[in-house]
């Protein structure tokens, strides 16, 4: 069998095979003699009917199997070979016949990329402490507070910082409206009828809420941003954009006591101690898992430091597909309209793409790890696994699995185990450092 493999940029490879006749007929013999063995033709005993006609009778599934074990076998020696990690093997094209009974096919491989490992033990990480700030859980007793205001209209004065002003606006850029401007939809930032704002620094666009400070009910301003380089809409960055505003109405809110009253309307019997202490654990609990997160975000920043490979386009292609959708998902869940996704969907895909090589190169580092580390998953572990994500969806386990495997979800799920165990040996064997100077992602 004459193998030869050439490989191109991007992890792609071409397999070229040459199967000489001997092999082939040999390999096609056996074929027949299994199905002679165990055919059942009319008038003939089974193992007695000629080959002749056992040939002509199955001759598309005798060609199939040969095909399918030659291809197969050709694949293997590839391997042993060319010492090579195939991702995918592709489909079998240009298989020919040869009149001398000699076989050749040629094969589009996806190869894993090849690289070597950085260092990856006792890596420095550093963390602030985990003891719960105090001003934490201040701010949540304060937005716990704001959540249960009553709002009333203010009258007499002029808009001030911490004010709630109800707003129509509309906006243009170069004298345009905005969506005539990008040519097509600018969502929230085009108009709005009733628009809530707080005359807070941070509230809609920076720079905006504090211009509406000095305004009277029924009184209408023009208010000019310059939208930063970084703004999501590519078009719009470090573009001056118009708003003409008019203050409809502005409220005050007024804040509950902290106390057992409030505590009843939150949960029926409870106190406010009782909740202050939820609030504590819960927030507590939370700091744990981000600095958890911390620690493998360093750790997973510094591998994409250090080592820079290509990547199959394939994989990047699906990939940035599949964090473009997640991306949409979450915000249509957090109230984005579908012309405002339809906007801002360049912006999307380029972040999409991004996100999708650092996961790859990510992903492959890790499973690399494992491997030199022989970090495995067991069958018990797969099966103890699943089966606890069976009784959390209260469905039969063995019927859970079987899907499963049907589905061919099976190899996925056991990566992704892999992969959490490589994690956790990457944390358990890093040197963490507690200062105050660290943060973590909010």
């Amino acid at each position: 069998m004459n193998i030869v493999v050439e490989k191109q940029p991007k992890c792609v490879a071409t397999l070229r095979v040459e199967i000489p006749s001997d092999k082939v007929n040999g390999q096609r013999d056996q074929i027949v003699r299994g199905y002679a063995n165990k055919a059942r033709i009319q008038g003939f005993r089974p193992g007695k009917a000629p080959r002749a006609l056992v040939e002509k009778r199955f001759q598309k599934e005798i060609t199939e199997e040969l095909t399918g074990a030659l291809v197969n076998e050709a694949y293997d020696e590839a391997l042993k070979q060319e010492s090579l990690k195939v991702l995918d093997f592709g489909i079998p094209e240009n298989l020919v016949t040869n009149p001398d009974g000699s076989m050749s096919f040629e094969s589009k491989l996806t190869l894993a990329p090849d690289f070597s490992l950085p260092d990856y033990k006792n890596l420095t990480v550093k963390v602030p402490p985990l003891a719960l700030p105090e001003e934490e859980l201040d701010a949540q007793l304060q937005a716990l507070r704001e959540r249960f205001a009553d709002f009333s209209d203010i009258e007499g004065r002029a808009a001030a910082a911490g004010d709630f002003a109800v707003i129509d606006y509309s906006s243009t850029v170069e004298g345009k409206p905005t969506e005539e401007f990008l040519g097509k939809s600018a969502g929230y930032l085009s108009s709005r009828e009733g628009f809530w704002v707080r005359l807070d620094e941070k509230a809609f666009l920076p720079g905006f809420a504090l211009q509406l400070e000095g305004m009277n009910v029924g009184d209408s301003k023009e208010i000019t941003l310059t939208l930063p380089d970084d703004f999501p809409v590519n078009d719009l960055q470090n573009k001056e954009i118009t708003f003409q505003v008019t203050l409809k109405e502005l409220k005050e809110a007024q804040l509950p006591e902290l106390d057992d009253e409030l505590a009843e309307k939150l949960a029926p019997g409870q106190t406010m101690d009782g909740i202050k202490s939820i609030i504590r654990e819960n927030l507590e609990g939370e700091r744990r898992r981000k600095i958890d997160d911390s620690k493998v975000n360093q750790i997973v920043s510094h591998f994409n430091e250090q080592v820079d490979f290509e990547l199959p386009e394939a994989l990047i292609n699906q990939e940035t597909q599949s964090q473009a959708n997640a991306m949409i998902s979450r915000g249509m869940q957090s109230g984005m309209s579908k012309e405002e996704v339809t906007s801002q969907q360049a912006e999307i895909m380029a972040s999409a793409g991004n996100q999708a090589v650092a996961n790859l190169r990510t992903n492959f580092i890790l499973q690399e790890i494992a491997r030199a580390e022989n970090i495995t998953v067991s069958d018990n572990e797969l099966v103890n696994h699943l089966a606890q994500i069976a009784a959390q969806r209260k469905v039969a386990p063995k019927k859970f699995i079987r899907d499963l495997q049907r589905e061919g979800r099976l190899s996925n799920i056991r990566s992704s185990m892999v992969i959490g165990k490589t994690i956790d040996f990457l944390v358990e064997h890093a040197t963490v450092e507690e200062t105050a100077d660290a943060t973590i992602d909010e």
